[in-house]
C-alpha cells in the first residue's frame, strides 16, 4: 500500500513538473516585448519570431548580418526586388541556400496585387517596411489591416536618412529577432568604418572640398537624364567624406530631376554614377552592370559610353579622371560606410592612402555574412 502511495505521489509529481516545464516553455516561445520602430510606434509583439515577411527582398541585406547562418529561414514571403534589381545578389545567396526561390513573392505592400488573406495564411508574425513608406501604409489602411490581423509591423531605414538610422534600425532588428549580441557586433565594425573616415574629414575646409555630381542610376533608362540625390542618402555621403555635394544646394531631401545643362554650366570637380545589374529588369540600359558577377572590362566599357554621351566628354570630371560610378545598392544597405570609404580615398587619395575599402568590403563579408566577396562594386573611367 505503501509502494502504491509512493508511485502515485511521484507520478503526481512529474505530471505537476512536465506542466511547469511546459508552461515555462510556451511562455518563452510566446515572450512578448515591447519595442519603439524607426517611426517612433510603439510597437508590441512575439520576440524572436519564426516567420516574418520583408515589404522589399532589399531587406535581406541587413537581415543576414542577423541571421548570418540561413538569413532566409524565418522569410515566408517578400517583394521581389532582390531578383529584379539585384539578381547578382540573390544568384550568390541562391547557390549557397537553394530553398531561397521557394519564398513567395506578395509583391508591393501598397499595390492591388498584395494579399493581405495570402500573408496571413503564411503564418507571418511579423512585417518589416521602409520608413520611407510610412505615409502609404497608412494612407492605404495596409498598417490597420495587418494589425488586426494579428500581424506585428516594424518600420526600419536603411535609405531615407541611413547615416541617422542605421545603428537604431539594427539594434530595433536585433532585439526583435534576438540576436542582439550580433547586432552589436556589426554595429561595432560599422561605428570603426564611419569614423575612420569622419575624424579626418573634420579637418579640411570647406572650401578646399571639391564638388562632386552623383547621377542616380546613371544609364538605367538610356534616353533620360538626369537624377541625382539631395543632402540624403548618398548625397549625405558624399559631403560627409569631405566633399560639396551639389544636389545638396539644389533639392531639399533626397533629391530629384535635373537637365543637363546645369551639370554642364557647373562643371563639377567629380561625377560618381550609381550603377547594378538591371540588364534582366531592363535589358537596353546602358548602366555599370556593378555585382558579384561583374568585371573590369565590362565596367570600363560601361564608364566609357557614359562618358561618350552627348555634352559629357567636355566635362573637367571626365578630363580628368573623376569620372565615377558606385554600386547603386549601397543607398539602401546597411554597408554604405564601404561607398564613405570609396567617396572619400577619391576626394583624398593621399589623406586616404592606408584606407582600402575593398578589404573593407572583403572583411564585411568574411566576418558577417554566409556569402563570399566578390565582383566588382565600383569603378574610376581609366583615360
Amino acid at each position: 500500500m505503501k509502494n502504491n502511495s509512493l508511485f502515485h505521489l511521484v507520478a503526481k509529481a512529474a505530471i505537476i513538473v512536465g506542466l511547469v516545464a511546459g508552461l515555462g516553455s510556451t511562455s518563452a516561445l510566446a515572450e512578448k516585448i515591447t519595442v519603439t520602430d524607426i517611426a517612433g510606434r510603439s510597437v508590441s509583439l512575439e520576440k524572436n519570431p519564426s516567420k516574418i515577411v520583408l515589404g522589399e527582398g532589399r531587406m535581406i541585406y541587413s537581415i543576414a548580418l542577423l541571421d548570418r547562418k540561413n538569413p532566409f529561414e524565418r522569410v515566408v514571403g517578400w517583394k521581389d526586388d532582390l531578383i529584379r534589381f539585384d539578381p547578382d545578389h540573390y544568384r550568390k545567396y541562391k547557390a549557397k541556400f537553394p530553398a531561397v526561390d521557394k519564398i513567395k513573392n506578395f509583391g508591393s505592400p501598397y499595390s492591388s496585387e498584395f494579399s493581405l488573406e495570402a500573408v496571413v495564411a503564411s503564418g507571418a508574425e511579423v512585417m518589416i517596411l521602409n520608413l520611407g513608406k510610412l505615409l502609404q501604409a497608412q494612407e492605404s489602411g495596409l498598417l490597420e489591416k495587418l494589425e488586426k490581423a494579428g500581424v506585428a509591423v516594424l518600420f526600419v531605414d536603411f535609405r531615407q536618412r541611413p547615416t541617422q538610422n542605421t545603428v537604431p534600425s539594427l539594434q530595433l532588428l536585433g532585439r526583435v529577432l534576438d540576436r542582439r549580441e550580433q547586432a552589436d557586433e556589426f554595429i561595432d565594425f560599422y561605428i570603426q568604418n564611419m569614423q575612420t573616415v569622419l575624424n579626418r574629414v573634420e579637418k579640411i575646409k570647406e572650401s578646399d572640398r571639391p564638388v562632386v555630381f552623383v547621377e542616380r542610376a546613371a544609364g538605367y533608362n538610356p534616353d533620360k537624364c538626369c537624377s541625382t540625390f539631395g543632402d540624403a542618402n548618398l548625397g549625405r555621403l558624399v559631403d560627409l567624406a569631405g566633399g560639396a555635394n551639389w544636389g545638396s544646394k539644389k533639392f531639399s531631401g533626397h533629391g530629384g530631376k535635373v537637365n543637363p545643362e546645369a551639370i554642364f554650366v557647373d562643371d563639377p570637380d567629380v561625377i560618381i554614377g550609381t550603377g547594378a545589374n538591371w540588364a534582366e529588369a531592363n535589358p537596353a540600359t546602358t548602366a555599370v552592370l556593378f555585382g558579384y558577377e561583374a568585371d573590369d572590362k565590362m565596367v570600363q566599357e560601361r564608364l566609357g559610353n557614359l562618358a561618350a554621351r552627348k555634352g559629357w566628354e567636355e566635362l573637367k570630371a571626365v578630363k580628368n579622371g573623376n569620372f565615377r560610378s558606385i554600386y547603386h545598392q549601397f543607398y539602401n544597405s546597411p554597408y554604405h560606410f564601404v561607398a564613405l570609404q570609396t567617396f572619400a580615398k577619391w576626394f583624398y587619395p593621399d589623406e586616404f592612402k592606408d584606407v582600402e575599402p575593398e578589404k573593407t568590403f572583403t572583411e564585411l563579408h568574411d566576418r558577417f555574412l554566409p556569402i563570399d566577396y566578390s565582383g566588382v562594386f565600383w569603378g574610376t573611367l581609366e583615360k
